[in-house]
Parts: structure tokens; sequence; C-alpha cells
């Protein structure tokens, strides 16, 4: 596990001037990613840097690494699960290696398969590769994007790295904010790909390659799950994929059980200490299991508690710990905790993100990496199994708009939202408040407002007058554009669709992704190796949902592993009580951070707006917490990245 960045000059007559220097401070900025090591490769046209954190290969596995005759250079952060394989088959074609490093392998498949080297290797990645014979340059993320990079063209340069602080040190770029990458966030609560939250930097989206040749900028997408059994890549269909068939649950529930379990061996391989992310939940403790079958020794498992009960899991970790007979070690999060980490967010988080279950994964990954460096966790289970409430939300949305509209406004809704409000986990009265407020929406509007904090309907009371005037208000549009491409056959795989593009590559994997390598841990999540996606993709959506229940097949392959109580418990998500919070503990943060005078002065926002929702949430009228959230962990971010004072005003 690394950091990577660099650069490319897309005009010949661009220089390297005190490269060494600038693409050594870029490194620096992502030292907690790889504190191990530090590589730096440079010629006329292209800088190479990486920080690298050892976890394969510790004695002769630094980057960069090369071809034979040293034509082909490259740095990656992640790990290539299938490198044993994929290095036996090379050296059979004549390849000739001189480390034990899984990077290693990628100039040789360049060479081997050129732009097709991707279909080849199984792993979570992304890496830079330079041909210096051709002056060609090859940057790529993963098929799910568990590892992250950002670029952009700054002063006839194309910069890229893992994090956007690491470009920002480079003295071509200048921060300015998005402001319609802003007006995404607090819908979505973080940025979606390709969009970042600095105007000019770019992400480049999950399973998708940019290259650069002759000047000219290219990114294409490699690889896609396909709802019909077929998994896409650029040169076609992959022929080991198996089409959709007729078997019975039990079938391919086996199936499933042999590939996580392959999946799951795949990620043990590691040359320094490794545990489990255990939350008690039926995905990691799916994880585990299989952990324990090819261990060679006892499993190490890791939870964490909380003092309010209404979020507390971890009775069922410690279930599953006792049963699978794992070495289980639990911490517990305070309030006086997280709220002394929460003021901390803008520290290290290089972009806004309002999943309020940030700060536990931060404080698990912080007690992990006391005693492992390698941690797997269950990532990836919900969306892939539709595991996530939101799915069935979708079929009671559609006999809900059937009711007659003068009921539905005259009657239910006026009673849902009378209900007393709640801030306990999940309460009811929370649900209900939001499933009524975005029932109204079409498919992907009404997924995103339920999994969101602001709808799309409250941006113009909450925005200046400078910013909307400035921006686009269709901020779904991409989603609904990507989900029209998919061949989903029905709303359930629809909008599972748009969480693997979207939740899944850009909150989900970018939360663990920074609160684990703020630590040096590195996280592994067996459920998106892409056998396991495709084969999720190829089943009957009943076999996924059927009713109120999730994760069907799921189910059916563990239950004979897991005890059935967590099998089929409810789901509860790893959050925090921010909405108390935001009444107690962090209630002086949250008036110094949304004060009416700093938000005027900030020009973002409308600030009687933000003064109503907080009175309503302090007085209990309403449940603001996960609005009033979002916009205190953007202020935290501002007030690192940006200058406070200045009104932004660009869009």
């Amino acid at each position: 596990m690394c950091g990577i960045a660099g650069w490319i000059n897309l005009k010949q007559s661009e220089s390297n001037h005190d490269a060494e220097a600038v693409l050594h401070s870029m490194c620096e900025t992502i030292v907690h990613r790889g504190p191990n090591s530090e590589g730096l490769w440079l010629d006329d046209t292209v800088a190479l840097g990486m920080r690298r954190l050892s976890i394969i290969d510790l004695v002769t596995g630094d980057q960069p690494v090369f071809n034979c005759d040293r034509s082909v250079i490259v740095m990656m952060n992640g790990e290539l699960y299938n490198y044993r394989e994929v290095r036996a088959e090379l050296e059979k074609k004549g390849h000739k290696f001189t480390t034990k490093s899984d990077t290693e392998i990628l100039p040789h498949l360049y060479e081997e398969y050129g732009d097709g080297l991707l279909e080849h290797v199984n792993g979570m990645y992304a890496f830079s590769l330079w041909d210096a014979t051709r002056k060609k340059l090859i940057i790529a993320r993963d098929r799910f994007g568990e590892k992250p990079l950002y670029y952009g063209v700054f002063d006839g340069k194309l910069i890229w790295a893992s994090e956007l602080k690491a470009i920002l040190a480079h003295p071509a770029v200048k921060p300015e904010l998005d402001l319609n990458a802003l007006r995404h966030y607090v819908s979505f609560d973080y940025v979606p790909a390709p969009m970042s939250i600095f105007k000019g930097i770019k992400k480049l989206p999950a399973a998708h390659v940019l290259t650069v040749e002759n000047g000219e900028v290219r990114t294409r997408r490699y690889w896609d799950i396909s709802w019909s059994g077929q998994a896409w890549s650029a040169n076609g269909y992959l022929a080991n994929e198996r089409p959709m068939s007729a078997d019975t649950l039990e079938v391919k529930a086996e199936e499933l059980r042999d590939l996580l379990s392959d999946a799951v061996g795949m990620r043990l391989v590691s040359d320094v200490p490794l545990g489990i992310l255990l939350s008690g939940g039926i995905d990691s403790s799916t994880v585990a299991a299989f952990a324990v079958q090819h261990a060679t020794e006892r499993v190490k498992t890791f939870s964490i508690g909380f003092e309010e009960d209404s979020f507390d899991e971890s009775k069922y970790a410690r279930k599953v710990a006792k049963h699978l007979n794992t070495e289980h070690y639990e911490d517990e999060l305070s309030a006086t905790t997280a709220g002394d980490l929460i003021s901390e967010i803008g520290q290290w988080l290089d972009e806004p993100m309002s999943d309020g279950s940030l700060i536990p994964t931060y404080l698990l990954s912080q007690f992990v990496r006391k005693h492992v460096t390698v941690a797997l966790g269950g990532d990836g289970g919900d969306e892939l199994f539709a595991g996530y409430p939101m799915y069935y939300a979708h079929t009671v949305a559609a006999k809900y708009k059937a009711i007659p509209g003068f009921l539905r406004s005259g009657l239910i809704e006026p009673v849902i939202n009378a209900l007393p409000v709640s801030t306990n986990n999940m309460s009811f009265d929370y649900k209900a408040k939001r499933f009524v407020r975005a029932a109204k929406f079409d498919d992907v509007e009404r997924h995103h407002s339920w999994f969101g904090s602001f709808s799309i309907d409250q941006h113009e009371k909450l925005f200046s007058k400078d910013v909307l005037a400035q921006t686009d208000a269709d901020i779904y549009r991409e989603v609904r554009e990507l989900v029209g491409k998919s061949d989903a056959k029905n709303v359930i795989e629809r909008m599972q669709y748009a969480d693997i593009n979207y939740y899944l590559a850009e909150d989900i994997l970018t939360k663990v992704d920074r609160a684990a390598m703020s630590v040096s841990l590195e996280t592994r999540a067996p459920f998106l190796d892409p056998r396991v996606g495709q084969f999720a993709a190829s089943i009957p959506v009943e076999f996924k949902l059927k009713g109120k229940s999730g994760k069907v097949i799921l189910k059916e392959a563990m239950k004979d592993l897991l005890p059935h109580d967590i099998l089929h418990r409810p789901k509860k998500g790893f959050g925090i009580p921010i909405a108390e919070w935001l009444k107690g503990r962090l209630n002086p943060l949250m008036h110094e951070m949304l004060d009416e005078k700093r938000v005027k002065e900030q020009g973002l926002f409308d600030a009687p707006y933000v003064e109503r929702l907080i009175s309503e949430h302090e007085s209990g009228k309403a449940s603001h917490h996960k609005e009033l959230w979002t916009l205190l962990v953007f202020q935290l971010w501002y007030g690192r990245f940006l200058n406070a004072s200045e009104s932004q005003t660009s869009g």
C-alpha cells in the first residue's frame, strides 16, 4: 500500500525545472500512505513519485519497478492479488523478474499485452506506467475504486496523485472551490467522480484508464459489470465469465461460497501482521469466517463499540468472534473522544465528506494499527447483494405513489411529519419523514435523497443567489446518464449499479481509504473481487432481495458457518449519534463554524436558512442533523484548505 504522485509535460518545449524537489514535496504530503520509503524517477518529460508502505516483498519491493530493459517504469499504490499466477505465466513466456513484489508484473504485462494489461490483474490499485520508448503514459484506477486517483492539467502539465493535497503541493496548482462540486456535495454527502471539490482537478472514476501520448489526454472505461451475465471490457466480453443460468438458489449459493472463500484466501497474502475488521454484520462476519478457514494461525478480529446503546453493535461482533474462536480486540468510542477528533477533520480529509461513519472508521483504524498492518473488511456486500433498506423502499414508493395525491398530501404526510423527533439510530420517524419527502421524485433523485442530506428542492433555500446563478441545478444528470447506459433490468438493479459507481466508490471506499491510510493501515475488501461482483450482477434479483429481506443468497451461502441471529438481524449501519451530539458535545463547534456572520462573509450559503435549521434542530421541532453535519464538515474542510475570509464566487 502506498501513495503515488507525478506529472507529464504535455508540451515538448517544457522542462522539469527543480523537478526532483517539487516531486519530493508532493510525496511528503502523503507520507502517511507510505512511511517506509520513497521512490522518485524523472526524465525530461515525466516525473514519477511514490511513498511505500511495505506489505509484500519487504526486502526488494521498493519502487519504481521496470521491465527487463528498463524502458517501462511503474509506480503503484495497492495490491495485485493474483500476481503469483500471472508471474508464472509471464515467466513461461520468457519474462525475467528481479524482485518478488506484486507490482513488477505490470511492466511485463504491458510488454506482453499493451493497453490490455488490466484484463489480467485482480486487485486494488492506482498506478502510473511510463513507456519511455513510445513516450506514452498510462494511469489507471481499479475496477471498484478502492484506491483513489486525482488528476488535472495546469501550466501545460498533467499532474496526478493519490490525494488532492499532493496535487496542491505542485507550484503550478492554485486551489479554487468548484461551486458545482459544492452543490453535488451537499446532496450526495461526497463529491462524485469525475469531479473534485477543486476547480480543474478531477477524479479518475473507478474502472477507468487515462493515457497520454503525443500530448493528447484520453480516458476510457476498461471494465464494467453487466446485469445480463457478461462482464464487459475494452476488447469485448470476457470469455471466462459465466452467463446467467436457471440454477436454484441453493446451487448459486454454493457457487458464491466458493467464490468468496477464494477471494478471502487471495487477500490473506501478506508479509506483515493481518487482521479482520469485524462489525458483527453479515458481510464482515462472512470475511472472518473464511479467513479462519484459510489461516494457518489464530485470526485477529477488531471491533469498536459505542456508549450510546442504539448505535452499539459490539455485542454482535463478540458473538461472532466467540463462534469463530478468533483473537478478538475491542475498543469503545465516547462522545468526548469523537468530539475532540471532529474538529481535526479538516487536517486529514482533503475533500469534504459527511458520512458520519468516517469518525468511528478512523478510530477503529487507529486502534487496529496498533496490532496489525493489514485488515480485511466487508465493504461492497450491501451494494452487490442489495443489503440497503432503500432498495426495498423503491418498491414501497411505487405503491405509495399509486395512492391518490389528495390522500398523500392531506392525510398521510401531515401525520408522518407530526411524529415526535427521536435521536436514536435509524429511528422510525427519521426514516418515515425522509421517505415521504423524497417519494415524489424519480428513481435516481429519490434514491440519492434517501441516502444524502439536502434534497434538490432545498438548494434554492440553502445557497446564496450568487452560487445559484453560477451553477447547474441538475446535479443528478450524470447518474441518470450512467444508469441509462447500463443493462440493468429493473429499478433495484439500476440503483445497485448507481451505488456501485457512486456511493461505494466515492463514499464508502474513499472513507475507508482516507481513515485507514491516515494511520498507515492497508484495508482489503474480498467482496470487491471482480468475480464476486459479476456473479452478484448475473443472478436474479429475487436471489438478492425478497420482500424486505436483502442479501438472500449470502444468508443461504453462510447458513452453516454463522449464527442464525447474525445472518438475520436488521441492518443498523456504522454511524455516530450526530443528532444528539449537535445538541450537546458538538453544539459549540456547530455554532462557531456556522455562525451567521461567518456564513454571510463566506457568501456560499443563505445565513437565515442555516440559522433556521439550527434553531429547529435544537428545539426538537425537527431533526436536521444530516444537513447540519454536512455543513459543519464542509466548514471544517474549508477552514483548512481555503481562505475562509474570501467569498468564493467563481463557478
